[in-house]
């Protein structure tokens, strides 16, 4: 029972969030283009949100971008640049650790900013408190995993992470599977939530992240009056 809830939940349901993620985006972009926005709220109420929304974007990225090259990456480019997966997986901790407390106290801060302020509240709607708790939950799931990741630094529970992340990403289920289900239960629990997330992606504000503007910094003067 357990392994075809495990092939369920990690060979079967990726790829049913990512068909959701891509499809559910593009059909939202299409046909619902008025509620593709971040739907800021800043102007109801300015007080610290400028230092909690830094603190969760800033962590958040980090961390994203960390777990994209952690799971992705073969370990054969680390070991080329001498880095072990033993070493990889302190590496993890300590950066994970830097950007989670970040993401953590900026994301609670905007929670309480959220459920408290009666004109923040009044303007949110049930997606928008489900989609931060979700982020909640997931990033404080990961910050569990941390003392437990600092009780077997051997870099096997890592090297079993990144063979599920990168035999999903080549269409390899069976294989994804087999890693998988060499890691601890807080673990996978920790990766059903991050799917989830992108699961429901498409129906949140964080479509948004589409258009996020990169682009900003290399773009061109304009000119708004000529003196």
């Amino acid at each position: 029972m357990m392994s075809y809830l495990e092939t369920l939940l990690f060979g079967v349901y990726p790829y049913l969030a990512g068909a959701v993620f891509l499809l559910g985006s593009l059909a939202r972009f299409d046909r619902d283009q008025f509620t593709w926005k971040a739907h800021s709220s800043q102007m109801l109420n300015k007080e610290n949100m400028r230092l909690a929304s830094n603190l969760f974007h800033v962590g958040i990225l980090l961390l994203f971008a960390g777990h994209f090259i952690g799971l992705l990456t073969s370990p054969e480019i680390f070991h080329a640049f001498g880095v072990s997966a033993g070493a990889k997986q302190i590496l993890a901790i300590v950066a994970g650790s830097i950007a989670g407390v970040m993401c953590f106290i900026g994301l609670t801060m905007l929670i309480k900013r959220r459920l408290t302020d009666p004109r923040v509240r009044a303007t949110s709607s049930r997606m928008d408190i489900f989609i931060l708790l979700l982020l909640y939950a997931q990033l404080i799931l990961g910050l569990i995993t941390i003392p437990v990741s600092l009780m077997h630094t051997d870099g096997h529970n890592m090297l079993n992470l990144m063979g599920w992340g990168r035999n999903i990403v080549t269409f390899d289920p069976i294989d994804a599977v087999a890693s998988i289900s060499q890691v601890g239960l807080l673990f996978k629990l920790h990766i059903f939530l991050g799917i989830t997330v992108f699961l429901v992606f498409p129906f949140s504000r964080l479509v948004h992240i589409w258009s996020a503007p990169v682009t900003y910094p290399m773009r061109a003067y304009q000119v708004v009056r000529q003196r």
